[in-house]
């Protein structure tokens, strides 16, 4: 049995992650600040060591009483973190870090990971933690990487699309699953031809397992659905896991307008199609999840929970106001 260090591991990415790493033979420790409720605490081959990541001493205590074989890194946010990370597990056999589709500077389709540039990263765009410089941050991120790889560090990259499963705290799919669920008309924004690829959280948790397995260090790996699906899709693919109707009703930003609403107001909405090649990491022996059975599983855990998405997207009112306005055209 093998000893697994997972930095983060007990909300959404790095909870999956620990369940898969014990369904192949793993001894785990989470490293992290224990500000979460832990779900593993009585859980056998799952130990806890509370610490800070940002503080390295903590971090290389934790590597030295663990000596892991593999390291998953969930919880690498600023550049400096990937950094120090790299030179602490630079003896392991495999450090993954757990970057982002948002590193890509470019619209390609699909986004290639050796062919689409990625972002530029200044260094106030390093020490930030906004939304905004997000994806900058990831980049520098996979930089530190590639650079930490030429000095023979066992360092790779998973470059996640937009994950979504049980227990994703984000509740950007939540929304869409609760109107569906309420609601007999919901408000889809644009055409509902919108292309925002997904993954399936589980399909992210044995992307990073199979990389630290089998991966090429200096290497990043994109993950996302094989089966890349619009947002009229989604919300269709939302009411056949719930086993009801809904009638889509599309609305430009004009016709949003009328209940102060615009496009980007609605979760999972992007204007650019995003879609991530991931023929490198299915050459490793990865798979994706069937859409329908990854949906089945999240709609479930969604009814169990108090999630409801509200937070994320427009106001019933707002949305209510715009199908009035539209039965009058």
């Amino acid at each position: 049995m093998r000893d697994a260090l997972v930095v983060g591991g007990t909300r959404f990415l790095g909870r999956h992650a620990v369940e898969d790493l014990l369904a192949h033979d793993y001894r785990v420790t989470l490293f992290n600040r224990g500000e979460h409720a832990n779900p593993f605490a009585e859980t056998d081959g799952v130990h806890h060591y509370e610490g800070d990541r940002t503080n390295d001493r903590a971090l290389l205590t934790a590597k030295r009483e663990v000596e892991p074989a593999i390291v998953l890194d969930f919880a690498a946010y600023q550049p400096r973190d990937v950094r120090q990370a790299t030179e602490i597990f630079a003896d392991c056999e495999a450090y993954v870090y757990v970057s982002s589709g948002a590193v890509y500077a470019r619209e390609d389709v699909p986004k290639r990971e050796d062919r689409t540039p990625l972002r530029d990263c200044s260094a106030d765009q390093a020490a930030d933690d906004t939304r905004e410089t997000y994806g900058n941050r990831k980049a520098e991120g996979d930089r530190m990487v590639f650079r930490a790889a030429e000095r023979g560090a066992p360092a790779m990259a998973v470059r996640p699309t937009v994950v979504y499963g049980p227990h994703d705290y984000t509740e950007r799919l939540d929304y869409w699953l609760h109107r569906v669920d309420e609601h007999d008309r919901v408000v889809v924004p644009g055409d509902g031809t919108n292309l925002w690829q997904r993954v399936y959280v589980e399909d992210v948790a044995s992307a990073c397992r199979i990389v630290a397995e089998d991966g090429t260090p200096g290497e990043a790996y994109n993950v996302g659905d094989v089966n890349a699906r619009t947002l009229d899709d989604t919300v269709r693919d939302a009411a056949e896991a719930l086993d009801t109707d809904v009638e889509l009703v599309h609305a430009s930003d004009r016709e949003l307008a009328t209940g102060g609403l615009s496009c980007a107001d609605f979760p999972l909405y992007r204007r650019a199609p995003h879609l991530l090649d991931t023929r490198k990491l299915e050459a490793l022996g990865w798979t994706s999840t069937p859409v329908e059975e990854a949906m089945a599983a999240t709609a479930a855990e969604h009814r169990e929970s108090e999630r409801t998405g509200d937070s994320e997207g427009p106001d019933r009112d707002a949305e209510e106001t715009v199908l009035a306005v539209l039965d009058t055209v």
